[in-house]
């Protein structure tokens, strides 16, 4: 049977809501709501908090939870995964976003299991069908397209692909199915410590998503289709969404 770590990147730093990780949701950190939802998966060996910051470390381990520290400069939250792999034996790492504090910890599951399930997937990740144009031409929602054997061909900011002969973009669910990602990233070892040696690449700069950097060296990343939703927490308004569902699910 595989080892499978899943690590949750975290830094305190965050532009739209400072010390992120550390935000109170009904009395538990995000990080600790994150931590305990990713605990709950049935094909994690284990489960490690990644990150940079003292307060986070500190908040980390007064709830029991296990903490890997990591440099300060590394470029983004695969990065910092690999830097866990670099010193943790394991064979698949699973790269778990530590900003959705609600996440369904069979979602997890469905994305290791896109790498179990092919022996030649060396990266998978999931996406979940759009259902709503206001989703569809939201730039924060990262579209993609898919070839026909289920793995990425690109990742975008933008609504792709144009629906070229529908004018109106509101009505492009109507002739497309369009999906947006999931941002968890599951690696094979052998694959995250090549990654992390790989240079920043144009598109990657461009669309500030690090996933292109694996398209535009020449690799595949390996798609699974969910049908579980998850909120990402960016704003005071999404700790607020956050906070009702807990209310409402009594937890």
């Amino acid at each position: 049977m595989a080892r499978v770590v899943g690590v949750i990147p975290a830094r305190y730093a965050s532009q739209r809501l400072p010390a992120k990780p550390l935000v109170d949701l009904l009395g538990k950190s995000m990080i600790q709501r994150v931590y305990e939802q990713a605990s709950k998966s049935s094909l994690l060996s284990q489960v490690i908090v990644a990150t940079d910051d003292d307060r986070i470390a500190a908040a980390v381990r007064s709830f029991g939870g296990q903490v890997i520290m990591t440099s300060d400069q590394i470029r983004s939250g695969s990065d910092r995964v690999a830097a866990v792999a670099g010193v943790l034996p394991a064979d698949i790492f699973v790269n778990i976003q530590g900003d959705e504090p609600l996440i369904p910890p069979q979602m997890i599951d469905e994305a290791v299991r896109v790498v179990l399930d092919d022996q030649t997937a060396e990266i998978g990740t999931l996406v979940r069908k759009i259902e709503s144009p206001a989703e569809l031409q939201n730039p924060a929602v990262v579209k993609v397209v898919l070839a026909s054997d289920r793995t990425a061909l690109y990742f975008s900011r933008a609504a792709i692909p144009a629906v070229r002969d529908e004018v109106d973009a509101s009505q492009w669910l109507r002739h497309h199915t369009f999906y947006k990602h999931v941002g968890m990233y599951v690696f094979r070892r052998s694959f995250l410590l090549k990654y992390a040696s790989l240079p920043e690449s144009e598109l990657e700069r461009a669309e500030k998503l690090e996933q292109l950097r694996i398209l535009e060296h020449g690799y595949r990343i390996k798609v699974g289709i969910t049908e579980y939703e998850s909120i990402s927490v960016d704003t005071q308004e999404d700790v607020v969404r956050v906070i009702d569902t807990l209310k409402t699910k009594g937890s």
